[in-house]
């Protein structure tokens, strides 16, 4: 097999079993990085299939996925969440192909007819997206990858800036778990305005042009 799937993943005993099946299912090797879970991920998604790598503490999506990263050895990877709702595995070969044949570097998943919620809220920040596939030393050679503690900003500046070939793939039917529906309204929405702060502090601190 030359790809693994990659999911970092915090407390989410509820949905990553669902989502390790369905790569697995679709004949790939899965790495879960439980980042400090207070929960039984770990144990679920061991027992869905998966190799878990557990980290001591919560350090953030981005120090997880570098922690998985430093673990893979295949030439391509596919990065998803941990909460994702009515995965398939043709979900998955939609994001790898386009890579795998060498027309893109990068392809982002973004939903369609998932869910009125997840669908609004991956079009309104595409970039966002955890769902990527990609070449597995393009990925361990962005920069500042780990300064904050989401990836995607890096990964979508080193994009910009290394005139890399990617592409918006539609991943339809496909839906995610809100982070308002995981942890209750306002400790969610909380998260996500630190998320976006996360992003606003990497786009106005310089790294960018780096």
């Amino acid at each position: 097999m030359d790809t693994t799937v990659l999911i970092p993943a915090y407390n989410e005993e509820a949905h990553i079993q669902a989502v390790v099946a369905t790569a697995r299912g679709a004949g790939f090797p899965v790495l879960v990085v439980d980042d400090g879970s207070t929960d039984q991920t770990a144990q679920a998604a061991q027992a869905a299939g998966a190799m878990v790598l557990r980290l001591p503490q919560n350090q953030g999506k981005s120090s997880a996925l570098a922690h998985g990263l430093a673990q893979i050895q295949t030439p391509y990877v596919l990065l998803l969440d941990a909460d994702l709702v009515n995965l398939k595995p043709h979900h998955l070969l939609t994001l790898l192909e386009p890579v795998r044949s060498g027309k893109l570097d990068m392809a982002i998943g973004v939903f369609k007819s998932g869910g009125l919620m997840t669908d609004f809220g991956n079009r309104a920040t595409p970039f966002l997206s955890g769902q990527r596939a990609c070449k597995t030393d393009w990925l361990k050679g962005v920069p500042n990858l780990t300064q904050e503690r989401w990836p995607e900003p890096a990964i979508t500046d080193h994009l910009s800036r290394s005139q890399t070939r990617w592409a918006y793939v539609e991943l339809r039917g496909a839906g995610q778990v809100m982070k308002e529906q995981k942890r209750g309204f306002w400790k969610g929405l909380g998260l996500r305005l630190k998320m976006y702060a996360s992003i606003l502090r990497y786009r106005f601190s310089g790294k960018t042009r780096a």
